[in-house]
């Protein structure tokens, strides 16, 4: 009994783990991994959301620093959590704008490496 149900499990994971026959029709090769291409007419469209996107986080980021140095002046005497909130928002603040900063780069980066 504990013998046949071993050979089944066994048979079961053969199946499982076989390889897939190539659909009908045509298919079954690998396919091409082609670059990214912008559609025509929409490479300037694409890079102009690009830069109005990094300048949004450009003012978000300088609003953002005011805002921490706002808070750490006001909290300074007598409000020392407001203080340290603001101290604590400058790391967040500065990683927004370092991966605002690097978000092309990494991007492209990513694409070239899965080819």
């Amino acid at each position: 009994m504990l013998l046949s149900v071993a050979v089944r499990l066994t048979n079961a994971a053969a199946l499982a783990f076989a390889p897939s026959p190539a659909p009908s029709g045509g298919g079954g090769g690998k396919l091409d991994d082609p670059a990214p291409k912008a559609p025509k007419g929409l490479e300037g469209i694409a890079s102009d959301w690009i830069a109005w996107a990094k300048w949004g986080a450009l003012v978000a980021g300088v609003i953002g620093l005011i805002v921490s140095g706002i808070m750490m002046a006001i909290g300074r005497r007598n409000r020392s959590h407001l203080a340290g909130e603001g101290a604590a928002g400058i790391p967040w603040v500065v990683a927004g704008l370092s991966l605002a900063a690097m978000a092309v780069p990494i991007a492209n980066q990513i694409m070239s490496a899965t080819g």
